[in-house]
């Protein structure tokens, strides 16, 4: 099976499935924090992407409510299961090995850096180049690697959990090259602003994450029928957020945020092609 989209009104799902259904396409529903996805067998993957972006463009058309008076049944329903185990199995699910080995990595380095106190020789290990003479093939991994480092239990819990709600998007339904791209870019390039602009004292993964936000956001909006989601009024917060962090109020990598962001834009216009999909 293979995502087909989300769904925000799971009544509206149930009458696109019960649709499909009448066009011999045996969908699923399962639930997930932007409201249902779709899933359909991989073989009837063309036919019925095609079909949700002409259902998306009319959702009310009288065609889908017959449909589940045709074909609607009573097995095909959402199970809200047992919540712990139901809250376990959607962090996985929603989480692709691209998206749970970074947060295994920066996990792994912080323990040392926050438990044991080695922030010397990890930031020593990890930090961005020094000054541009510094710059050199053999230590390549400097582009990067800065993103590993989090200061503190508030840095971390605030860049892994928007990396695993909006990286695991990604990755479910674009692929795990798709993230990866994604993540290279969304280090390298807000990075090198960031050291450009302030220095080389700085670390963590938010440039990425800023990145992913303007990835998700606008991709929502040119190409809805991809499934990646991200709601205005979470892009408010994190707009907030940004400009919060240039006025003063807090200390955070302010430059590799908006960079990351610029590189998520720029992303998602190549992706859709610029402009919004419609049947």
């Amino acid at each position: 099976m293979i995502a087909l989209g989300v769904l925000n009104n799971p009544r509206a799902a149930q009458a696109f499935v019960d649709y499909l259904a009448g066009l011999g396409v045996k969908a699923e529903l399962s639930r997930s924090e932007q409201g249902v996805e779709i899933w359909v067998p991989e073989a009837d993957q063309p036919r019925a992407s095609m079909e949700f972006e002409r259902f998306l463009a009319d959702p009310h058309h009288p065609r889908y409510h017959e449909a589940s008076w045709n074909n609607g049944s009573t097995d095909n329903r959402l199970s809200y299961g047992k919540p712990l185990k139901q809250m376990m199995g959607a962090m996985f699910s929603r989480a692709g090995p691209v998206t749970l080995l970074v947060m295994l990595v920066c996990i792994a380095i912080y323990i040392p850096w926050g438990v044991l106190r080695w922030q010397q020789p990890l930031f020593y290990a990890l930090h961005f180049f020094e000054s541009w003479d510094a710059f050199s093939l053999e230590q390549g991994w400097r582009l990067f690697s800065p993103i590993l480092l989090h200061f503190d239990p508030m840095h971390i819990v605030f860049n892994l959990l928007w990396w695993w709600f909006l990286g695991g998007q990604v990755e479910q339904r674009l692929g795990s090259g798709k993230l990866f791209v994604l993540l290279l870019a969304g280090a390298a390039l807000p990075n090198l602003i960031q050291f450009a602009m302030v220095g080389p004292a700085f670390g963590g993964l938010s440039g990425v994450v800023y990145a992913l936000v303007g990835y998700c956001w606008l991709m929502g909006r040119l190409a809805p029928q991809r499934g990646i989601v991200l709601p205005d009024s979470y892009m408010m917060f994190l707009i907030l957020w940004l400009v919060m962090g240039f006025m003063g109020f807090m200390n955070m990598a302010n430059w590799a945020h908006l960079g990351g962001l610029l590189v998520g834009l720029a992303q998602a216009l190549m992706d859709s092609g610029g402009r919004v999909r419609r049947a």
